[in-house]
């Protein structure tokens, strides 16, 4: 049953994310980079980082409430875990972005689909052994 809620809730995360990074980098950003700051950040870049500020709340959300609610962990644990398991959901984000389309010279939107898949899975194996662990009692002899 987590499983299914996993991917319902995910399911759901993910989708909604693919659509904001598709609206971002083809209309918001018109596939062309940004410059802040003295950098340039490639269009697929900016898209990420605007849909990831919709989905990592949400995300979030969802994990503790409807998919693993029988962690014992205090939600501040949870949250400081889960920005943690993120941060390196992120980088595997760039990362495979990064190859995709700079490296290989697919279309972003196929790309960020790709890449969210294989980032689903990592996700949810750290979620539910790290961010939201349900903690076992040991047995004594």
């Amino acid at each position: 049953m987590q499983t299914f809620k996993y991917l319902a809730c995910g399911g759901s995360t993910a989708m909604l994310d693919l659509i904001i990074y598709f609206i971002s980098y083809n209309f918001i950003f018109d596939k062309m980079p940004i410059h802040v700051l003295g950098m340039t950040i490639p269009a697929h870049i900016a898209a990420f980082m605007v849909s990831f500020t919709v989905s990592f709340p949400m995300g979030f959300t969802l994990s503790k409430f409807v998919v693993f609610t029988t962690s014992e962990l205090r939600g501040r644990q949870q949250l400081l875990r889960y920005g943690l398991t993120v941060i390196s959901c992120i980088g595997l984000n760039y990362l495979f972005l990064k190859l995709f389309v700079d490296g290989f010279g697919w279309y972003a939107t196929p790309s960020k689909a790709m890449t969210t898949l294989v980032v689903a899975v990592y996700s949810y194996y750290t979620q539910q052994y790290f961010s939201f662990k349900v903690k076992t009692r040991g047995v004594q002899s």
